[in-house]
């Protein structure tokens, strides 16, 4: 392939306000050279990434990848570097600062609730108040899933949230059979949490903050407490021996500008993790990013769960077959 018509090919998985990844190529390739532009291709699946890196036939030159399938293709040697003279991510955060994997935008899980319920800043404001229904009455909704779930009832028993890991599931479902009875819908798919706030099916859900965002610029009676969320990356990688490797390291050069992060925040609430794109984001967006919040919150350890996932998917689906 000639230089003149080099591209760089991404894989993409998710769903747009579910899923951060969704859509940060498209958004970003406009500003590389017309015939040498990224084209999205997915959804992102670690298996074909493996098999294309191990045949030396690989197709793609970007893909978006799942924060524990990316330690795994670092381990197994199936990325790039990212090359720092290309992108410059010297105004992120030391912790997503990665030397093969590239934080693209963050997002958080949590409280959604409604305001004319919650009067006058009356909501929940940390786990511990979360899981004190007395005080707090109203039907809730979380997540049919392990993750988020043990670290904000290790933190409503008054665990620091810096010592969350590693987790201890036995205390950890101690106090989730706490809440359990007072949990009406366990959600498992991203719109849901916001729908059942708008349909006042309940009052306070768990989910994730692109999602509330949506329906409060609507208009939604629904706010935000961010105390205590459970941060996550949106990650991407550039396959070992893509192709086109160099355009690969621009088109990620170009997701990191602050002004096309700042461009995608606005639209969806996922900021990219280059801080100095706050400086260009509407005044009336900045309130609804979790990047305006991460001193109160903590990060999700892809670490821990790519160690310990199945062990911990396999408890929470035998406690989900408990009665509350």
């Amino acid at each position: 392939m000639s230089p003149a018509t080099r591209k760089a090919y991404g894989a993409s998985a998710g769903g747009q306000a579910a899923d951060p990844g969704r859509n940060l190529p498209r958004l970003h390739q406009h500003r590389l050279p017309r015939h040498r532009r990224a084209q999205g291709h997915g959804p992102a699946d670690f298996g074909k990434l493996r098999a294309m890196v191990d045949s030396g036939n690989v197709e793609w030159d970007v893909t978006e990848i799942g924060g524990q399938d990316a330690i795994r293709a670092v381990k197994l040697g199936l990325v790039e570097k990212i090359d720092d003279k290309i992108v410059d991510r010297s105004k992120y955060p030391e912790k997503v600062r990665t030397p093969y994997v590239f934080a693209s935008s963050v997002y958080t899980t949590i409280i959604g609730y409604r305001t004319d319920v919650f009067k006058g800043g009356s909501q929940p404001k940390s786990w511990a108040d979360w899981w004190d229904a007395k005080k707090f009455p109203g039907a809730r909704s979380m997540r049919n899933h392990p993750t988020d779930n043990l670290e904000f009832a290790l933190i409503a028993d008054g665990v620091p949230m810096d010592k969350v890991y590693p987790i201890d599931f036995d205390r950890a479902f101690k106090k989730l059979d706490q809440i359990k009875p007072h949990v009406t819908v366990w959600w498992s798919t991203g719109q849901q949490p916001a729908q059942l706030l708008l349909d006042k099916e309940v009052v306070l859900a768990t989910g994730w903050n692109g999602r509330f965002y949506d329906i409060i610029k609507k208009g939604a009676p629904v706010e935000i407490e961010w105390n205590e969320g459970a941060l996550k990356q949106g990650s991407f990688v550039i396959p070992k021996g893509a192709k086109n490797a160099y355009w690969a390291q621009k088109m990620l050069a170009e997701m990191s500008v602050p002004q096309q992060q700042a461009v995608y925040a606005s639209e969806l609430g996922y900021p990219g993790l280059n801080l100095e794109s706050l400086n260009y984001v509407d005044a009336k967006v900045k309130p609804y990013l979790p990047t305006q919040y991460v001193d109160k919150q903590f990060w999700i350890s892809d670490e821990w769960y790519a160690e310990n996932g199945n062990k911990a998917v396999e408890l929470w689906n035998a406690w989900m077959l408990k009665k509350a």
